[in-house]
């Protein structure tokens, strides 16, 4: 519990892997175990725990983090895990458009897993869009795929000058530093929201 505690209350979803450090898996299950019938850790899924908060306001138990749980379980599976496109394009200002249901993009297997009462679909994302993974480019590239080529190129739709004039320098030099990973007319949208063509 103190390494839970460590990173504070409702703020960490953990799984066993995160304790093999201190003894077997077994002997790390049944702790868990232990703690989730003393009501100390809650169980948020399959091998998902936290040390659940309780709102200031309703007094209630907050629901299990589902960021927390993506980082818990990329930990567990050892896969890496981005924001879906149309997350990625509503994070750069392009859509106001939101998911119901939370969905990530993963170089793992494509599934569905239960958190508290959510569920977060996983979908399997090709070696093109994953090597962007950890870039400060990724979630541009991400948005771009999610929008396609004929509406990201529409000049009615103003992707690129939104992303011109939204983007740091520093990810518009990653974007363009990754340009051969790109497909040919996301190279053209780079190119331009660098400034080097109108």
């Amino acid at each position: 519990m103190s390494r839970v505690y460590g990173h504070g209350r409702g703020k960490w979803v953990c799984t066993p892997k995160d304790f093999l450090d201190l003894g077997s898996r077994a002997a790390v299950d049944q702790a868990l175990s232990r703690l989730v019938r003393r009501g100390q850790l809650r169980h948020v899924g399959h091998g998902l725990y936290d040390w659940p908060s309780t709102s200031a306001l309703s007094k209630r138990v907050v629901p299990p983090s589902l960021g927390q749980a993506v980082a818990a379980i990329a930990r567990r599976d050892g896969i890496r895990v981005i924001d879906g496109g149309m997350d990625a394009a509503n994070r750069l200002g392009l859509t106001n458009a939101v998911q119901v249901s939370p969905i990530y993009l993963t170089d793992g297997p494509s599934r569905n897993v239960k958190v508290g009462d959510r569920s977060i679909e996983f979908q399997h994302a090709g070696t093109r869009l994953m090597q962007w993974y950890g870039r400060s480019g990724c979630l541009v590239v991400n948005a771009l795929m999610w929008f396609g080529r004929r509406i990201a190129t529409n000049p009615k739709n103003k992707v690129v000058e939104r992303l011109r004039r939204k983007l740091p320098d520093y990810v518009k030099q990653d974007l363009m530093a990754g340009i051969t990973l790109l497909p040919s007319w996301m190279t053209d949208i780079v190119v331009q929201i660098q400034g080097n063509t109108k």
